[in-house]
C-alpha cells in the first residue's frame, strides 16, 4: 500500500511503495499473448472465444518457437521489462504445472514436455529484460468459467467445481510464483476479483512468494491502474493518486463517470498510489485491435509516427507504455514487427539521447543559460516521486528583451513530463514551478531540439 510523508511544515503526501517505484521508473514494456487460436486460422471474436473451447488443442504446434528472438525485439523498442500471457479466455496453461491438465503437458508438441514460461524468463534474463506474467483467471472456455464463475444449473454441480477451479487456480499462482524466480510484475486478465465472492484468492500467495512483484490488481489491492482505454495513451494531466483503494467500479461507478475521467486522469487529491498504466496492441491501427496473431493482420501495425506520438502521451504524461506483442503460428515475432519496432527503439533513443541541457535541484525554479542562441522545442521534466508528486502546475519561459516570456505550461510531472511545442530561440531560460504541494524536487529536466520530420 501507499505510505505517507509528513512533517510539521507541509501537508501529507501520498509515496509510492519500493515496487511501483520500480515499475514507474521502467516506463516501457511489452507484453506477449500467445494461445491456442493463434493457430485455428480464424479471426478472433472476444464473445465467441471466451465461452467455446477449441476444439483440438494439438493445433498448438510452433515449428520455430524462439523467446530469445522475442525478447531481443522488445529490447530493441526500448523496453525495460517483459510480461507473458501465461492463461488467457481458453483456460490453456503455457508451463508445466502438475494442477491443470489443460496446458502444454497435453500437448504433442516437444513430447508434450515444453514450457514457456521457464523459456521466456531464462531469455528475459539473458537480455536483461525484467519478466512478468499475465493470468487470465476471469474466464476459461475449458472448464465453462465466465466472469470468475463456474456455469451451470445445478447448484451442488457448479459448487463442487467452483471449489476444484478455486483450488486449481491458487494452485497455478503458487507454481508461477516459485518455480521461475523473483517476478516484476503479475497482472491478473480484468482483475483477480474478490475472494469474498467464492472466487480464487490469490493475493495472499503473490504476496509470500513474491513480495518485491508489482500486483495487478483485485479488490484487496492495486498497485497500478489501467489508464482507461487501449490505446496506449492517457489523459493529460495524470496523476500517479487515485480517489479510491481500488478500481472495482460496481463498488466504485464513479469510477465510469464521464469517460472514465478518474482511470484516464487520476485524481490530484487522491490518498492512494496508484499509477497508470497505457496499454496497446501493436496491431491496432486502422479499424483493427488485435492482442492476437492473425493472418493477413500486417497492414494494421501501428505506423511509425503513431508509436512515437503514442510514446509521448503514455511515458511523457506520466504513464508506463506497454505495448500488445503477438508470435505467429511459427513462434516468432514477425519480421514487419520486428522492423517497426527496431525503428520506434531507434526513433526514442535519437530523441533523447542529445539534451541541450540538463539541471535539477530543489525549489521553485531552474534556470537554462546557454553561452550563444539555442532552439529549443521540447523539454523533459522528472520529479523525484519517490518523495511523493510535488508539483501541480509549471511554466516554460524564454528571456526576451529583459522579460520572461511563457513558452508552454503544465500540470502533472510525477515520473516524467514531455512537453512540445514550436521551437523558440534564446540564451535563458527558465522552469517555474507555480504551484506545489510541497517544496518541489526535480530530479531531471532537460532541454532538446528535436528535428522535425
Amino acid at each position: 500500500m501507499a505510505q505517507l510523508l509528513q512533517s510539521p511544515q507541509q501537508p501529507k503526501l501520498i509515496l509510492p511503495t519500493p515496487v511501483q517505484l520500480a515499475w514507474q521508473a521502467a516506463e516501457m514494456g511489452v507484453v506477449f499473448h500467445y494461445d491456442l487460436h493463434v493457430f485455428d486460422g480464424k479471426k478472433y471474436s472476444q464473445p465467441y472465444n471466451r465461452i467455446t473451447p477449441i476444439a483440438d488443442y494439438n493445433i498448438f504446434n510452433p515449428t520455430r518457437l524462439n523467446t530469445d528472438q522475442w525478447i531481443r525485439t522488445a529490447k530493441a523498442a526500448g523496453a525495460k521489462f517483459a510480461i507473458l500471457t501465461v492463461t488467457h479466455e481458453t483456460g490453456f496453461a503455457l508451463f508445466q504445472t502438475e494442477v491443470n491438465p489443460y496446458s502444454l503437458k497435453a500437448l504433442k508438441w516437444k513430447d508434450g514436455k515444453g514450457d514457456i514460461v521457464r523459456d521466456f524468463v531464462n531469455s528475459c534474463h539473458k537480455y536483461g529484460l525484467k519478466p512478468g506474467l499475465y493470468i487470465g483467471i476471469r474466464w476459461n472456455s475449458f472448464f465453462g468459467v465466465y466472469d470468475f464463475k463456474v456455469q451451470g444449473e445445478d447448484p451442488a454441480f457448479t459448487k463442487k467445481r467452483q471449489q476444484y477451479y478455486n483450488k486449481m487456480v491458487e494452485s497455478e499462482v503458487k507454481e508461477l510464483c516459485t518455480h521461475y524466480g523473483s517476478l516484476f510484475e503479475i497482472w491478473f486478465d480484468g482483475g483477480a476479483a474478490n475472494p469474498k465472492e467464492n472466487t480464487p484468492d490469490v493475493l495472499p500467495i503473490v504476496e509470500k512468494y513474491q513480495p518485491n512483484c508489482l500486483f495487478y490488481w483485485n479488490a484487496q489491492r492495486a498497485d497500478a491502474r489501467w489508464g482507461g482505454s487501449e490505446t496506449g495513451t492517457v489523459g493529460y494531466p495524470n496523476w500517479s493518486t487515485f480517489t479510491y483503494p481500488n478500481t472495482v467500479t460496481k463498488t466504485y461507478p464513479q469510477i465510469e463517470a464521464n469517460d472514465l475521467y478518474l482511470l484516464k486522469h487520476g485524481d490530484n487529491a487522491g490518498q492512494y498510489w496508484m499509477p497508470a498504466m497505457a496499454d496497446a496492441p501493436f496491431r491496432g491501427y486502422n479499424g483493427r485491435h488485435e492482442w492476437f496473431w492473425e493472418p493477413g493482420d500486417d497492414a494494421h501495425i501501428w505506423p511509425l509516427e503513431n508509436l512515437v506520438q503514442m510514446y509521448y502521451n503514455s511515458v511523457g504524461r506520466n504513464a508506463t507504455l506497454i505495448l500488445g506483442l503477438t508470435p505467429d503460428t511459427s513462434g516468432l515475432i514477425p519480421r514487419a514487427d520486428s522492423i517497426r519496432l527496431q525503428q520506434f527503439g531507434n526513433q526514442i533513443r535519437n530523441r533523447f539521447s542529445h539534451p541541450l541541457a540538463t539541471k535539477n535541484g530543489t525549489g521553485n525554479s531552474l534556470v537554462f543559460n546557454f553561452s550563444k542562441q539555442q532552439s529549443v522545442n521540447q523539454i523533459l521534466i522528472q520529479e523525484d516521486i519517490a518523495k511523493g508528486e510535488r508539483i501541480e502546475s509549471y511554466q516554460f519561459l524564454v528571456r526576451k528583451k529583459n522579460k520572461w516570456v511563457l513558452v508552454c505550461d503544465g500540470a502533472s510531472v510525477g515520473n516524467k513530463r514531455i512537453q512540445t511545442f514550436n521551437a523558440v530561440t534564446g540564451k535563458n531560460f527558465k522552469l517555474l514551478i507555480t504551484k506545489s504541494k510541497a517544496t518541489p524536487l526535480i530530479k531531471n529536466a532537460q532541454l532538446f531540439n528535436v528535428p522535425i520530420k
